[in-house]
């Protein structure tokens, strides 16, 4: 037989399962409560109006071009529609500034494998997306905590990575409703981590993939629009723009973008040709067709739905949670990330929660580079109504109360 352990690449050790991912299942049980999946209600999407869009694509004149390859940096109609929402957010940038992507999970992976070297760093919040975590690792990297609440300097950043050997490449960061603690960086942490990239002369990488799902609260300018701003325009900036279709509209689709300055986008698209060679036109040209039409008037539609849940959950762990517990009051996003006492662990009160309880939600470990974290967890929002979220979030908190009593 053959021993594949030993063909595989050192990198291939540092390949990890999603936590996130497996859990997924649990949404094909009817008997669970999830707020597991951070994913949107498939009940919201516009399913007429991509109906709309396949029919008239494919009922033309365009069909033959739509099943065919297309060119690496994507559609220029759906990048168009990007520069002119990018312009919205403050960010003036042109076609050659945007590359579309297979979701930005897609983008993460190709950042990775053009910045990281082994040895190199990323500084990341913590706790971070694990699904940033997976897609630096294999680039055998190590991640250093970004916590702009502090004093730490930035020659102590470079001094540690490179003790690791290696340099800091870049900070990366969710700065709206962030996966998984639903938190936003103020205006003031933005500009300081810019400051702090400067120093580093390191890049910046802004994902974004929530940052049209906002209830309340007034909106942040983009790392990117702030970056522009400080150094004359998107060809000087330091700052790579991730944004997804996949929390506004449809994460079928696989599609998202970057947005940076076009001496980056052109190395990204070697990668690009290189890994998949385009992603499908047919799917970009439907989704250009529908962001056209309906991108305002349906995240307005959700948004109003997702509000109602938000406050449906902050006012249930307000009701049910032992006061030992804590958790954040996000502004907008899918998430609440809770606080447990010390003595519990996460990972080990799932397994209850899922059998006894009936309710699922993610262990916040996954989430910490350093396995630490043990006592929080994730909760999503998004795809429960008001009144399992108040039964899910009571079931959970009698578990939760029970287990800090049996510990005392």
């Amino acid at each position: 037989m053959t021993t594949w352990e030993s063909l595989y690449a050192k990198r291939a050790s540092r390949m990890r399962a999603s936590e996130i991912r497996e859990l997924l299942k649990l949404l094909d049980r009817p008997d669970v409560i999830s707020f597991a999946g951070g994913i949107p209600d498939p009940e919201l999407f516009p399913t007429e109006s991509f109906q709309k869009a396949y029919e008239e694509i494919l009922g033309g004149p365009e069909a033959s071009r739509a099943l065919q390859y297309g060119v690496s940096e994507g559609s220029l109609r759906l990048r168009m529609w990007i520069v002119a929402h990018m312009r919205e957010l403050g960010v003036e940038c042109a076609p050659e500034n945007i590359l579309i992507t297979s979701g930005s999970q897609q983008a993460l992976d190709y950042l990775g494998k053009l910045f990281l070297s082994p040895g190199d760093t990323a500084l990341v919040q913590w706790p971070t997306y694990l699904g940033a975590v997976q897609a630096f690792n294999a680039y055998e990297l190590q991640f250093d905590r970004l916590d702009p609440g502090t004093n730490r300097a930035a020659e102590d950043y470079a001094r540690k990575a490179d003790e690791f050997g290696g340099q800091v490449k870049f900070a990366y960061l969710s700065p709206d409703f962030a996966n998984p603690t639903g938190l936003t960086v103020g205006l003031e942490d933005r500009r300081r981590i810019l400051a702090l990239a400067e120093k580093l002369s390191c890049a910046i990488v802004e994902d974004a993939p929530y940052e049209s799902l906002r209830y309340d609260g007034e909106a942040v300018e983009p790392m990117l629009a702030l970056d522009c701003q400080n150094s004359g325009g998107i060809e000087n900036s330091r700052t790579l723009y991730c944004g997804s279709f996949s929390k506004s509209l449809s994460p079928g689709l696989r599609l998202g973008w970057i947005c940076a300055a076009s001496e980056v986008i052109s190395r990204l698209v070697l990668i690009k040709q290189a890994s998949d060679l385009n992603t499908p036109v047919l799917n970009q040209d439907a989704m250009a067709r529908v962001a056209e039409r309906d991108f305002a008037t349906h995240t307005a539609r959700t948004n109003r739905i997702y509000r109602a849940r938000r406050d449906a959950m902050l006012e249930a762990l307000e009701k049910h949670m032992p006061a030992e517990c804590r958790w954040t009051r996000p502004e907008g996003g899918m998430f609440i990330w809770v606080e447990l006492p010390t003595a519990c662990d996460a990972a080990e009160l799932l397994q209850s929660s899922v059998e006894k309880a009936k309710v699922a939600f993610v262990p916040g470990r996954a989430f910490h580079p350093d396995g630490s974290g043990a006592n929080t967890m994730r909760l999503s929002f998004s795809c429960a109504d008001e009144r399992k979220i108040e039964e899910g979030v009571s079931r959970l908190a009698r578990l939760i109360a029970e287990t800090v009593t049996s510990r005392l």
